[in-house]
């Protein structure tokens, strides 16, 4: 049985009304043998719920979000019901975001990049309708500090999204403006090989969540050309 299809057997015997958090997490340890398994379905359940209480921020959630969500998961066609089922229960339920946002910061240890893979992925559904509302910023920069980010860390991920062909593309890269040109060109093929979707994966991103590797490393080639052309090397 795939995880896919257990993970669909946790979220059907869900009830109605409860704090999804408490349930979830006897559910899942008592469904997965392996510390692996628990990691995977620990991440992709809580992600899902995150991304629920996400597109809800701005009061609103939209079907330019709901489809935005369903881009960041393969889910198989069988189990699209039982994810509809927990997005919707968790826009309901009465545990705030940051119990999720604790949840996958335990997963994982602090400082890990797959902090900013999530937040990546959040920032996708927030801008789906066209903008990033002021409740969604204010949602995410608190994710950001439910993780350990720093200031300058969310900062920088903000302005991938957040209009990133006006940004300034020394912050989107994370790297100082005083940098020479051969520590531009390192920095830049280091966080590029860290968005491979091979490292997500190494890294602990189930398969399914890869999709947010795409987005992000056309902002971070954006950035790098305008740099590039900027300073005139090749």
């Amino acid at each position: 049985m795939s995880i896919w299809q257990r993970l669909g057997e946790i979220i059907c015997s869900i009830p109605g009304t409860c704090t999804l958090i408490d349930h979830i997490v006897d559910a899942v340890r008592a469904t997965f043998g392996t510390a692996s398994e628990r990691r995977h379905a620990s991440f992709s359940i809580s992600m899902i719920a995150l991304a629920a209480k996400m597109a809800k921020a701005d009061g609103v959630v939209t079907g330019d979000e709901i489809r935005a969500f369903e881009q960041l998961f393969e889910i198989p066609d069988n189990e699209r019901k039982n994810v509809a089922r927990l997005f919707n229960l968790a826009k309901q339920d009465i545990g705030g975001f940051d119990a999720y946002a604790r949840r996958i910061r335990g997963l994982f240890d602090d400082g890990d990049p797959i902090f900013e893979d999530i937040v990546d992925g959040l920032f996708h559904i927030a801008k789906a309708d066209g903008m990033v509302h002021e409740d969604e910023l204010a949602f995410l920069a608190r994710v950001g500090t439910e993780f350990g980010m720093t200031e300058a860390a969310f900062q920088r991920i903000a302005d991938r999204h957040i209009v990133p062909e006006e940004g300034d593309p020394y912050a989107i890269l994370g790297i100082d403006r005083s940098a020479s040109n051969d520590d531009v060109k390192k920095h830049y093929r280091r966080i590029v090989a860290q968005t491979h979707p091979d490292k997500l994966i190494a890294r602990g991103v189930p398969a399914e969540f890869i999709a947010i590797a795409t987005a992000k490393l056309a902002a971070l080639n954006g950035a790098y050309d305008r740099i590039r052309q900027e300073r005139a090397f090749a």
